[in-house]
């Protein structure tokens, strides 16, 4: 790899980051996605994330964020990566992988919950099946995606969407700032809570 490739990683970076801030209807989803997720905390519910590889992580970090801390000490908010290794396996192997998050939310899910799901693809079948089961529940729904349009557009009270259809880490990096944000969000609206 040289330095010109290195510089164009960087330099793609940069355009889908652009082009993402040059929105206007990205400031308009942020602030509705945000709002959900405080109505919750503040209504006494919970937050559920999901997502696959690299977008499981990202919800896992959100998560953490939440029931941690992100930038100053606070009461902690509930927040829960469907992350389990033995969860995931045992609903992968005797029920099929389309289920391993959806049988968590269907456990652990209540009205006015909200289900945090994340795909750049905006079309895994597990994390549609998710959403389609907090829908059922009565949660609130907001997905992370790459381009639109695709069936989470349709299904999710609130859907970001990072401008670009390539490879998915150009997604993903744009997904970790819309989570911090939030998390900041978040933090602003509710402090001290």
């Amino acid at each position: 790899m040289s330095i010109k490739t290195l510089k164009a990683d960087f330099s793609q970076a940069q355009k889908v980051l652009e082009d993402y801030i040059s929105d206007p209807q990205t400031w308009i989803r942020l602030e509705h996605a945000g709002n959900l997720l405080v109505d919750c905390l503040n209504s006494g519910g919970k937050i559920l994330t999901c997502g696959n590889g690299g977008s499981l992580c990202d919800a896992m970090h959100f998560a953490e964020e939440l029931t941690g801390r992100y930038r100053d000490d606070r009461k902690p908010f509930p927040a829960l990566a469907i992350s389990d290794p033995s969860h995931i396996t045992c609903v992968g192997n005797d029920m099929g992988f389309e289920q391993i998050f959806s049988r968590v939310v269907e456990a652990l899910g209540k009205p006015g919950d909200v289900l945090l799901a994340i795909s750049t693809s905006g079309t895994s079948p597990n994390v549609i099946l998710a959403i389609e089961s907090a829908r059922a529940i009565g949660m609130k729904t907001i997905a992370l995606t790459g381009s639109d349009p695709h069936r989470l557009t349709e299904l999710c009270d609130a859907v970001i969407t990072v401008p670009y259809s390539g490879y998915s880490d150009r997604i993903q990096e744009i997904h970790i700032k819309i989570l911090h944000a939030l998390v900041h969000y978040i933090e602003i609206k509710l402090p001290n809570t």
